[in-house]
């Protein structure tokens, strides 16, 4: 009796530590039939969903190779005869005009990529450093910029692109990527927010002017949003019909979408050379997007993130 009157009690019963441990491994995970369900609908839903990807450009890939008898003779997922028939695409790329849209394309890509990086981020540059009056109200007309459909517009725009006089010409296209990429400012300000002010105040002291802080200084660090603007403006742009097709009409302006486009007049019935222009046009952004992905993903996380 002495013994256990002076055995020492537990301060805590049993079941309140099974509870805590418990509730420091966290909630029970789903055992047998339930997991073995869970993991079946969803390794089905991705797979359903990358058929539906993924079909459609097998079906344009093997077309692009078949003769027009197979075209007409064979389904739709019917592998060609011949792997090594590139006769299509030497159709497509010689009596396409192929080649005149790549060179306009990459006129248009190049001057307005440009053109998009120098004034988006000026007016990131603007927008962080300097403390004006109106300054909420410029950030509120860019958003709602964003929000209003570019359709309700084209009335007004084509109006001013007939009045300065830039209507079948390369100008127009190039005019509008530069003027309407709202995304792209918004960017460079999540990327602005991180450079700090200290560095544009040491280089006032030793007698920089505002622009050369911007062209020395915050234009550099700017590098990976600019590398994200580069990316998604440039497959923006390769990838554009509306612009192109409304505001440059005639064949010689034609850039790689419309040049597809214009295949359904000569080349109406042969779907085969309509593919293979398909697959030359698909190519160069899906070489780009495998490659760059990668500075895509970064680009956007840690300009959310800084």
């Amino acid at each position: 009796m002495t013994a256990t009157a002076d055995r020492p009690v537990s301060s805590a019963t049993p079941e309140p530590r099974r509870a805590l441990r418990r509730t420091r491994r966290g909630p029970k995970r789903p055992q047998g039939a339930a997991a073995l369900t869970a993991t079946t609908i969803k390794y089905a839903s991705l797979i359903i969903a990358s058929l539906f990807a993924v079909v459609p450009l097998a079906t344009i890939f093997m077309l692009a190779f078949k003769t027009d008898r197979e075209q007409r003779m064979t389904g739709p997922l019917t592998p060609p005869s011949n792997w090594f028939n590139f006769d299509n695409f030497v159709v497509a790329f010689d009596q396409g005009g192929m080649v005149t849209g790549f060179l306009n394309t990459a006129i248009i890509l190049l001057v307005s990529v440009a053109g998009t990086i120098l004034i988006g981020t000026m007016s990131a540059y603007a927008l962080d450093r300097f403390r004006f009056r109106g300054r909420k109200l410029v950030m509120g007309l860019f958003l709602l910029a964003t929000l209003v459909p570019s359709v309700t517009t084209q009335v007004a725009t084509f109006q001013v692109v007939s009045a300065l006089e830039l209507f079948n010409t390369r100008g127009a296209a190039i005019l509008l990527f530069m003027g309407t990429d709202i995304v792209a400012i918004y960017i460079f300000l999540q990327f602005m927010q991180s450079i700090p002010v200290s560095l544009d105040e040491a280089a006032m002291l030793d007698g920089a002017n505002r622009f050369t802080i911007y062209w020395r200084i915050i234009l550099p660090l700017l590098k990976p949003a600019v590398a994200t603007v580069v990316i998604i403006k440039g497959i923006a742009i390769y990838n554009e019909f509306y612009i192109p097709f409304l505001y440059m009409p005639s064949q010689d302006l034609g850039v790689i979408s419309t040049s597809l486009f214009r295949f359904m007049g000569p080349f109406g019935a042969q779907w085969q050379i309509i593919a293979a222009g398909t697959i030359l046009v698909i190519i160069p952004t899906l070489v780009a997007f495998l490659f760059l992905q990668r500075y895509i993903y970064n680009g956007l996380t840690s300009g959310a993130t800084k």
